[in-house]
């Protein structure tokens, strides 16, 4: 049935109800402060009509009004740029066609937003008027329009927020058996094959470059994780991870708790970091463990020291002394990057930190409950009662786009 005859059938006002979205997540909100009346009402006012019968929304009466300013200066650019632009030198035509571009990435979903508030209302009045031929029809489709309302806040908060060039990179990858002992070795061994088959999913390169293992227990282990924005959807995943399980060695059936950490270091170039011959310190020396003859015989492994910060990486996963500088390069690169970069960071970023957390691995961000099926972030508080999903790597992507949420709101927050 077509909206002009939705219209036609619609005999009661509009009103605002509170919705919800059917998540298949458990979400345990913090408690929040209540506005005075004089601020409901006159946060209520700087809303755009229908927004409340959206629920719960992300996006706040101010963010509201910088839409509206930008939905004005977009007009204002796609109607300059429509005109007779043959006044305008090169640089200001391309100024104004990126101006024009940039803006319209953050207008084109805000105008979807305001026509899906404006359906939000229509559906309401129709879920309202009490004819049953349409009630049925009208909650579908208010729950597909709700979907829709949160899939464009989302690319709003997006756009609105700076970019930061290390998201579009790859990523290395570290995760080290913490405490625990052969059952820490494990858990690190099944966090590292989670994040394999959520690469799987994602279509990135996985490739690892060091590996300290013996069968399924894995002490150490170093992953390059090549494609499009890797780094942008791990960055979260640094701190440290902890299982609660029985072993499969445990008579008892007791519950253990091991933990293991996990670090996600931007992939850098010599475009990102320059790092001079003189400031590196190398030294060669037999490798130690499995791998024949060739392993303990020969000057293969490397260490290098990178002597104004200290940082040392060795590497001897490879038989050629050549590759195992070249990965061991590799690594210390990208530290050398993260290290720059998070100095950078945490002199602008100290709101993400409250929240999100540093990354760092002396944080608890994530416990593996496997009695009760459950995932929890402790970061946002937030937990997924599918474990198996999680760890399969099918379901890692509901907790990557909490955190990322939860990170953005508090940029923005910032930026008010």
């Amino acid at each position: 049935m077509s909206r002009p005859l939705f219209r036609r059938l619609l005999q009661r006002p509009a009103f605002s109800v509170n919705g919800s979205f059917g998540q298949r997540v458990c979400l345990h909100a913090t408690p929040r402060i209540c506005k005075a009346p004089a601020a409901q009402a006159a946060a209520k006012d700087a809303l755009p009509p229908g927004s409340s019968l959206a629920g719960k929304s992300s996006l706040t009466p101010r963010i509201h009004e910088k839409l509206r300013v930008l939905k004005t200066k977009y007009e204002g650019l796609n109607e300059r740029m429509s005109g007779n632009v043959s006044d305008l030198g090169r640089d200001e035509l391309a100024r104004l066609s990126k101006d024009l571009s940039d803006t319209g990435l953050i207008v084109a979903p805000y105008t979807r937003l305001l026509e899906l508030y404006d359906e939000l209302v229509e559906l309401q009045q129709m879920i309202d008027s009490g004819d049953p031929t349409f009630r049925e029809m009208a909650v579908e489709e208010k729950q597909t329009a709700l979907d829709s309302v949160a899939a464009c806040e989302r690319e709003i908060i997006g756009g609105l927020l700076p970019k930061d060039s290390a998201e579009k990179a790859g990523a290395i990858l570290e995760i080290r058996a913490g405490t625990g002992g052969d059952e820490a070795s494990l858990f690190s061994g099944d966090l590292l094959r989670m994040y394999e088959r959520f690469a799987q999913t994602k279509g990135w390169k996985y490739k690892p470059i060091s590996m300290d293992a013996e069968g399924d227990m894995v002490k150490e282990a170093v992953v390059e994780v090549s494609g499009r924005g890797v780094f942008g959807v791990l960055m979260f995943e640094s701190g440290v991870h902890r299982v609660q399980r029985v072993p499969a060695t445990e008579s008892q059936g007791r519950v253990h708790t091991s933990t293991v950490t996990v670090a996600v270091l931007p992939q850098a170039t010599d475009v990102h970091i320059e790092i001079k011959d003189g400031d590196l310190r190398i030294d060669v020396f037999r490798a130690s463990g499995k791998g024949g003859q060739h392993v303990n015989t020969t000057d293969s492994a490397v260490r290098i020291t990178h002597i104004p910060t200290g940082i040392a990486v060795e590497n001897q996963q490879e038989r050629s002394q050549i590759r195992n500088r070249e990965k061991a390069m590799q690594i210390l690169r990208a530290r050398l990057y993260d290290r720059e970069r998070q100095k950078a960071e945490s002199q602008r970023r100290e709101s993400r930190n409250r929240l999100i957390g540093t990354g760092d691995r002396s944080e608890k961000c994530r416990t593996y409950n496997y009695a009760q099926n459950r995932v929890t972030d402790h970061r946002i508080n937030f937990s997924l009662y599918d474990l198996e999903g999680v760890m399969n790597g099918s379901s890692l992507q509901y907790i990557v786009d909490q955190l990322r949420m939860q990170n953005d709101l508090d940029e923005l927050a910032r930026m008010e």
